[in-house]
């Protein structure tokens, strides 16, 4: 993440996403295919690290290999295989959603991962269960642990889609795109932006 300063003079937190050029390799039809869709590759991949059926399916786009996949509905009908969609689609959009898969934080316990406040002081015999769930079943009856019952397990590392984020500025010189806040997953990580 980084920062501009707005045109009030206020510092605003933004994230720089690198935006295309990203290349139309299939248009998918409701005759064909059964619904309609534009599937996008992004950054070029070596044809020695891509697979014989991906390598003609690139070479009938006559595109060169590319190293991700995405499809997106709701896209004109006017492209063609071939075509190229830079960061200048985003010139009109105030406001965009993005989709990625959030940071994994591995098998964390109910204090992090629930915000639990643990069973409170070191009091009364206790020495080693200040971090721990507690009771998670009820009386003899129903005597089951319900679905859903929040414990400890594996946190993160999830599709995440953050909505209505606002589009700050966008640098067409070097793809750039900025937009307001965090975004979900790491430093480098592919992203899907819709509009």
């Amino acid at each position: 993440m980084t920062s501009v300063f707005g045109a009030d003079g206020k510092n605003v937190p933004c994230t720089v996403i690198e935006v295309g050029p990203c290349v139309v390799t299939q248009i998918k039809s409701v005759e064909k295919d059964g619904y309609d869709a534009v599937q996008l590759g992004f950054e070029d991949a070596k044809e020695k690290n891509v697979s014989a059926p991906l390598m003609g399916h690139f070479k009938k786009a006559g595109v060169t290999p590319k190293r991700h996949l995405a499809e997106f509905k709701g896209f004109d009908s006017a492209l063609n295989p071939g075509d190229v969609i830079t960061v200048e689609f985003f010139n009109d959009a105030n406001f965009v959603d993005v989709v990625a898969v959030s940071k994994g934080h591995g098998y964390q316990g109910v204090v992090k991962r629930h915000g639990f406040g643990g069973v409170g002081q070191q009091t009364h015999g206790q020495h080693n269960r200040a971090r721990k769930p507690g009771s998670i079943g009820a009386c003899s009856y129903p005597a089951k642990v319900f679905k859903g019952m929040r414990m400890a397990g594996h946190m993160g590392n999830e599709q995440v889609t953050t909505q209505n984020l606002q589009v700050l500025k966008v640098i067409p010189e070097h793809n750039l795109l900025l937009i307001k806040g965090s975004i979900p997953g790491y430093k480098g990580s592919i992203v899907s932006i819709l509009r």
